[in-house]
Parts: structure tokens; C-alpha cells; sequence
């Protein structure tokens, strides 16, 4: 096991075809070996109930709505929970920056929150994030100070309250 632990990461719609795609191995080199593997992954996994696929080497988990698909892929040995935890993290994040509203249309309106949560969420298959909180605030840039008090945590307000006392200190 290594710290490159994502080989890819992809949004397909209902046909199979590319939403967004991140590639990081670099088994399949040409844009049109890339599509013909997410098409082949998608028909194995459009019908089915389970979370998890081992597919040509490679381990997929991955998580639906009506008419799109995440998928998280890494090697055959790769950790799943790791895995899992990048899809659920990147899931969570733009359930929370969309409202809820995971659909084709929503992803295709906001391709920038999606390519931006995919950056922000790992680096050349390293993951980087695992909490879909910190996540979302990165992708919309929004520090503790702009979230509600009543949404923050003790430790959130705790800086937030801190930061703007040394504003207003340091103004006068």
C-alpha cells in the first residue's frame, strides 16, 4: 500500500458517458482507451446494488443518484475503506454545495464546484481531504467566519471570534 492510493476518479451520467474524469495511473493513457473503461465499468455496475466492484484489476467503489454515478478506482490492492471514504467525502461535499440536487443537469450547471472538489480531494492520487465539511468550504472558499454561528462548531467560533477581535485590534 502507498500513498497514491486513487487511481481515478469519475462522474458519468445515466449513459455512461463523461461528466468529469480524473485519470491518475497511467494505464490507460489515450482519451479513448479512458472512455471505453468508464463506458465497460458502467455497464457492469449500472444495474447493480452493490457498493464495490473488482474490475479488471482495478477496485471501484462507487455511489448513484437517478442519473449520474461517482466512482472512486484504485488498484487491486488498495485499501477499499480508503476508498470509500474518498467517494463518501466527495459525495457529501456536493450534496452540500448542490442542495441536494445531484442530477445531470445541477453537474453539468456547476462543473467548476465538481472539478474543484475533485482537485481539492486528491492530488495526482494521493487523497488529501476525508471530511466533506472541509471539503465544501474549500470549494466555495468560505472561511468559519462566513458560516452562521449557530452552524459552527465551539472550536469554529472559538477562531472566528478570535480572528475578528485581532481585526479590530489591529485596525485601531
Amino acid at each position: 500500500m502507498s500513498m497514491f492510493s486513487i487511481a481515478a476518479i469519475l462522474v458519468l451520467d445515466g449513459d455512461g458517458e463523461r461528466i468529469a474524469a480524473k485519470h491518475y495511473a497511467s494505464e490507460l493513457g489515450t482519451l479513448k482507451e479512458q472512455r471505453a473503461f468508464e463506458k465497460s465499468i458502467w455497464q457492469k455496475t449500472y444495474r447493480a446494488n452493490a457498493e464495490i466492484i473488482m474490475y479488471e484489476n482495478v477496485v471501484a467503489v462507487y455511489k448513484s443518484t437517478s442519473d449520474v454515478y461517482f466512482y472512486v478506482l484504485g488498484s487491486y490492492d488498495e485499501n477499499e475503506l480508503i476508498l470509500l471514504s474518498a467517494l463518501n467525502c466527495l459525495y457529501d461535499a456536493l450534496a452540500r454545495l448542490l442542495r441536494n440536487q445531484l442530477d445531470k443537469r445541477t453537474l453539468l450547471e456547476n462543473l467548476d464546484f465538481v472539478l474543484l472538489a475533485i482537485d481539492e480531494l486528491c492530488d495526482d492520487g494521493v487523497l488529501l481531504e476525508a471530511d466533506a465539511t472541509q471539503l465544501a468550504q474549500r470549494v466555495s472558499m468560505k472561511s468559519d467566519s462566513d458560516i452562521p454561528l449557530s452552524e459552527q462548531t465551539v472550536s469554529q467560533a472559538m477562531r472566528s471570534a478570535k480572528s475578528k477581535l485581532e481585526d479590530v485590534l489591529s485596525a485601531k
